[in-house]
């Protein structure tokens, strides 16, 4: 994860197979990026990176392949989660190069999910697609926990910074379009929270089809179960996962859900709690929890699971909210939440499946 302060000046930086390769940090301040002459070979638009009240200039950008070159000159644009910027608004980025402007023969697109972050665990299947992948596309954070293997063993690597998701997407469809086999990583599974959908989204768009693509999705183990492991036996009966991010789900969708989902017995996976521009919405989400569940009921709080900073807590629903400024909530943090019938045995989160009520034991 990024940090406060930090200057990053990308100049000259140019991609093998379809856009500039941007490295800039997310969700920072005081952090000011350059970027010049930037240039893309094969195929995908070239996006500019800003951050939030930075000035952003990128200037001689251009397209090597038949693909579109975007980019903000303004000194007023920003993005509005640290990462690329394709147009001096707010707008999102708008899709490139369509089928049409590829001759070559289509490789292949394959989706991957690494898991919880350490190397193993991921699966035998996502460690295999990746060695025999050309080119790997993804969230900068993820490409740094690759295995050297994997990463000295591909042709190229292209990496954006958080919120780059689109351009990045696109960046990997159009690396496909034009002949190479590529992976498009993420933490997780590729269709929790993640990119899949958003790839057959852009695919089509594009005049494209997932069987020209060859396009395939080798899921991963998500976060609401590797977290889950961490604590016990906390998900075991039915469950529900909501993120509290509002970047494509407004907060009162958000809030709908979470009313919806704690006044019945489900237990919840909680994604993306905490932010610096989200603190209302933990807190809000805390308020609505607790109007519906008792203080008592046990919460695991898993901060950066198989990371080196990972942290592992059992708290109460009632310290939930005084959590929100610590270190132990962030954006990479799961909250778990236990239902009326979710106690903790022995440092253990446990919800019983109802095999009490059949059997003796």
């Amino acid at each position: 994860m990024s940090t406060d302060n930090t200057t990053d000046a990308s100049t000259e930086t140019e991609s093998k197979c379809g856009a500039s390769e941007a490295r800039s940090a997310s969700e920072t301040e005081s952090k000011a990026e350059t970027e010049t002459d930037t240039a893309s070979k094969c195929g995908a638009s070239t996006a500019s990176s800003s951050t939030e009240t930075t000035p952003d200039t990128s200037d001689d950008s251009a397209s090597k392949c038949g693909a579109s070159s975007s980019s903000s000159s303004s000194s007023s644009s920003s993005s509005s989660c640290g990462a690329s910027s394709s147009s001096e608004s707010d707008e999102e980025e708008e899709v490139g190069a369509t089928v049409d402007d590829f001759d070559a023969e289509p490789g292949q697109l394959i989706a991957v999910g690494l898991g919880p972050g350490q190397p193993e665990g991921m699966t035998a299947r996502a460690r295999s697609a990746l060695l025999d992948a050309e080119h790997i596309v993804g969230y900068t954070t993820y490409v740094d926990l690759l295995p050297d293997k994997i990463t000295d063993g591909a042709d190229d690597i292209y990496d954006t910074p958080m919120c780059g998701e689109v351009s990045r997407t696109e960046e990997a469809i159009d690396r496909a379009l034009a002949g190479n086999d590529v992976a498009i990583i993420g933490s997780g599974d590729p269709n929790v929270y993640a990119l899949a959908g958003l790839a057959l989204e852009i695919i089509e768009s594009k005049g494209a089809t997932a069987t020209m693509l060859d396009f395939d999705v080798v899921p991963g183990v998500p976060a609401a179960q590797s977290c889950a492991a961490r604590v016990g036996a906390p998900l075991v009966n039915d469950t529900v996962s909501i993120s509290l991010s509002d970047h494509l789900t407004d907060m009162p969708t958000i809030e709908s859900r979470l009313h919806a989902a704690a006044k019945e017995g489900f237990t919840i996976t909680i994604y993306n709690p905490w932010s610096r521009k989200r603190r209302d919405n933990y807190e809000k989400c805390c308020e609505i929890l607790l109007e519906h569940r008792d203080p008592k009921t046990p919460v695991g709080v898993v901060h950066a699971a198989g990371r080196e900073d990972e942290q592992v807590e059992i708290v109460e629903l009632g310290e939930l909210p005084e959590l929100g400024e610590t270190d132990l909530v962030d954006m990479t943090t799961t909250l778990l939440v236990g239902n009326e019938d979710t106690y903790v045995w022995d440092d253990r989160m446990v919800t019983p499946r109802g095999y009490e009520t059949k059997y003796d034991y």
